[in-house]
């Protein structure tokens, strides 16, 4: 679905033809720059197909030419389809890049869709226009684990007669609900792993458990430039919103926190075929056209108070730290409304699906081991940050570094709670404790605090985490201290003398605590879930060490191996 998006279209169209799709079908309404008249020479020469959106009364733009492309032949007879939108740009990291790849790949795991979810790409601190490509121009985007940046996209195999289009995914239709087609429907999320059967029903967002950007991701163009989104404003938009443009929607899609520039790989495939299209004199000249009357436009608005004013406002929404951006509109999740608007066979597949979470969560007793960071985490963008305290201690609600779990716990300032409760009374008397993998300083500052008897020393491999170790440190203003040391990792043991041993490193094996025998060996969640088989490795390298006792602190995923522990470990019944 479009409207006046001729500046844009031609990138578009080329790039979704270098992607690998072989027939697109446009609806069109109420166009102004000659969109329309570009597409209808785009189908003379056989590259795209435009229809006209002609809107019923009382009806959005969107829904509209969604019934109308439910009997569209050309979109009938297709055998996968995706349905997005003209700032939505699809970015295969699977294989070659090409759609036939990534189909490839779905259907080898004996799958017939894919759930895509989007990329939220912000301005990249761009303010005036530029006619450079979009997909190049704006590599800045929303870390993967921002969970507001969520929506999705369903490219999956079609068959009218099953499936009624979506703009997020697809509706089964009601006479196929209580029959065997829903159990066919296996759809994977965009890093190739199973998608929940929840969503085979409804939902238009991924959540925490199956969101994934590893094969696919729709890089999500909202906002482009500052001037950009200044002629957006004045065109309208595809569902007649009031105000949509405005300074909270820019806050929403102005993300700008890491560096994604996967989409570069199609760079040199979408300039030959733009630069082909550009060859047609009618497809020139419109293209051109186009530009021009956007600038010309653009023109007469810049240099008003009314620009300089939305210029101030967008400004300020950039500033807004990501942890405080709402999606508007909030709607809260009513269990009731939902439970009446199931079928018999989405409850029996809801139903069963919990009791496959259940069958694989740990059992009582047991570590839960996941860690509170995120792996890899790109830290190099210097970004509005919002910092909470947590028991005492600042943190930074970031989600490049933190997981969506650990940024609520941050949120409610009760990140790691359960460790900080628990850990201090696990610790002998004037021990001398070495932390090896201290995330962001969190857990050593608190334990320096809490225990003055303690002598800590702490590293970080990661260089990210450790620059945010220390920014942390910096802000609490008493560490380091002569109780709390920094240190290198590879000195880390030998320098500390250690006499407790803290690991939570993912990179650590049995091997890093070389000939050091420890009182206290305590093994945490972002190791545990880092290295599967840890807990049984570094058990047998302490029953030989002399350290028998094994114990578990559930809530804060941390397993601990001595002698004579105070905390003893769950039964299974509870």
């Amino acid at each position: 679905m479009m409207k006046d998006e001729g500046p844009f279209l031609l990138e578009w169209i080329a790039h979704h033809l270098a992607v690998g799709f072989t027939r697109i079908v446009v609806y069109t309404n109420d166009c102004s720059d000659g969109t329309d008249t570009m597409l209808k020479r785009l189908e003379t020469l056989g590259l795209a197909h435009h229809r006209d959106n002609i809107i019923p009364e009382g009806l959005r733009p969107q829904p509209s030419a969604l019934n109308y492309g439910q009997e569209e032949p050309l979109v009938q007879e297709s055998d996968w389809l995706l349905v997005f939108d003209a700032d939505e740009f699809l970015c295969i990291k699977y294989g070659d890049g090409t759609l036939d790849d990534l189909i490839g790949g779905i259907t080898a795991q004996g799958a017939n869709g894919m759930v895509v979810t989007w990329r939220i790409f912000g301005s990249g601190g761009v303010h005036h226009w530029s006619r450079d490509p979009v997909t190049e121009q704006y590599l800045m985007a929303a870390p993967p684990m921002w969970n507001k940046g969520w929506g999705v996209k369903t490219l999956f195999r079609f068959d009218p007669d099953h499936w009624k289009l979506g703009i997020h995914r697809p509706k089964m239709k009601s006479k196929w609900l209580e029959t065997d087609f829903p159990d066919s429907v296996k759809w994977l999320n965009g890093s190739g792993l199973p998608m929940e059967d929840y969503f085979k029903f409804r939902g238009w967002r991924s959540i925490t458990r199956t969101v994934g950007y590893d094969w696919a991701q729709m890089n999500h163009y909202a906002v482009k430039s500052i001037d950009s989104y200044a002629i957006r404003k004045f065109r309208g938009n595809v569902n007649f919103k009031k105000d949509k443009y405005n300074s909270d929607y820019w806050a929403l899609q102005d993300r700008n926190e890491v560096r994604d520039d996967a989409m570069l790989r199609y760079s040199a495939a979408r300039k030959r075929i733009f630069d082909a299209l550009l060859t047609d004199p009618d497809l020139n000249r419109l293209h051109f056209a186009a530009l021009e009357r956007a600038e010309s436009r653009l023109a007469e608005f810049k240099g008003t108070e009314a620009y300089e004013a939305m210029v101030a406002d967008l400004k300020a929404a950039s500033a807004i730290p990501i942890s405080q951006v709402e999606a508007k509109p909030p709607q809260a999740r009513d269990p009731e409304k939902i439970a009446a608007l199931m079928s018999a066979v989405e409850k029996r597949a809801s139903a069963r699906a919990k009791e496959d979470r259940k069958a694989k969560a740990p059992a009582p007793g047991a570590p839960v081991v996941a860690s509170p960071y995120v792996t890899g985490a790109d830290l190099s963008a210097d970004i509005p940050l919002q910092w909470v305290p947590s028991q005492g201690i600042d943190l930074p609600a970031d989600p490049r570094v933190f997981t969506p779990p650990a940024l609520e716990a941050i949120m409610a300032g009760k990140f790691d709670r359960a460790a900080v409760r628990r850990l201090p009374g696990l610790l002998p008397q004037g021990a001398r404790l070495a932390v090896y993998g201290a995330g962001c300083g969190f857990l050593p500052l608190c334990l320096s605090r809490i225990r003055p008897d303690l002598s800590i020393w702490a590293a970080e491999a990661d260089p990210g985490l450790r620059a945010l170790l220390e920014r942390v440190w910096a802000r609490a203003g008493d560490a380091p201290g002569p109780r709390l040391e920094l240190a290198e990792p590879a000195a880390l043991l030998a320098a500390a003398r250690a006499d407790a041993v803290l690991l939570d490193d993912p990179a650590c094996g049995p091997e890093v605590l070389g000939e050091i025998l420890p009182d206290r060996l305590l093994l945490g969640p972002r190791l545990l879930a880092g290295q599967p088989g840890a807990a049984e490795a570094f058990a047998t390298v302490c029953a030989a060490r002399g350290l028998p006792d094994r114990a578990v602190v559930p809530p804060a995923g941390v397993l601990v191996f001595g002698r004579g522990l105070p905390v003893r470990e769950k039964k299974a019944d509870g």
